[in-house]
């Protein structure tokens, strides 16, 4: 039996959970909804999968190597809430406090970490990884070993090639390549007139 690695996309599974939630806060006046949402969807994913290995990814305010070669990338996007902006260190203080690792890397995005974690678990003969996010780019890493948890406004969709098939119409190995074709509104990539 393979054994599971859950890679977390933490950034896209906080900001649902703060999109999610009503704005909680403690009683001090801090706000936690996003930690509280996080959190939940953390344990039901793990009492679902039952993974042997989990590690949690974030981004990091410094610029990437896509905003380098492309000036526009994430042009149109909005600021993070200051209400979630503050819940980002209380994240990463409980999930070390539970002893979850993670990882951040300036330069490279969460999703550049999960997928270098997804391709090293995919060369090992008895691991499948399975990363949860709410980014459809990460659709592209789909393979026999690699399945994409698409956490959805109302439910996590497991992605696997067939399932991928079923909704594209391609297989993910070509997913980067529609993806170019059609653009990116959220990534301001403009797509082909």
């Amino acid at each position: 039996m393979s054994e599971k690695i859950l890679l977390i996309d933490g950034h896209s599974i906080l900001n649902r959970a703060f999109y999610g939630l009503p704005d909680l806060t403690n009683s001090e006046g801090k706000h936690t909804g996003a930690v509280y949402g996080f959190l939940n969807i953390l344990f039901r994913t793990i009492e679902e999968e039952k993974p042997q290995y989990l590690t949690v990814a974030f981004d990091l305010k410094a610029p990437t190597f896509r905003h380098l070669e492309y000036e526009q990338y994430k042009a149109g996007r909005k600021p993070m809430p200051p209400e979630l902006v503050m819940q980002m260190p209380l994240l990463k203080d409980v999930l070390h406090a539970m002893n979850i690792h993670t990882l951040e890397m300036e330069g490279f995005e969460a999703d550049d970490i999960l997928g270098t974690l997804s391709a090293m678990a995919e060369r090992e003969e008895d691991c499948v990884a399975y990363l949860l996010t709410g980014d459809r780019d990460a659709l592209q890493l789909i393979s026999d070993r690699v399945h994409v948890l698409l956490a959805t406004n109302a439910e996590t969709i497991d992605f696997d090639k067939t399932r991928f098939f079923e909704k594209y119409g391609v297989g993910a190995d070509c997913f980067v390549d529609v993806k170019a074709l059609m653009g990116d509104s959220s990534d301001h990539i403009p797509g082909v007139p």
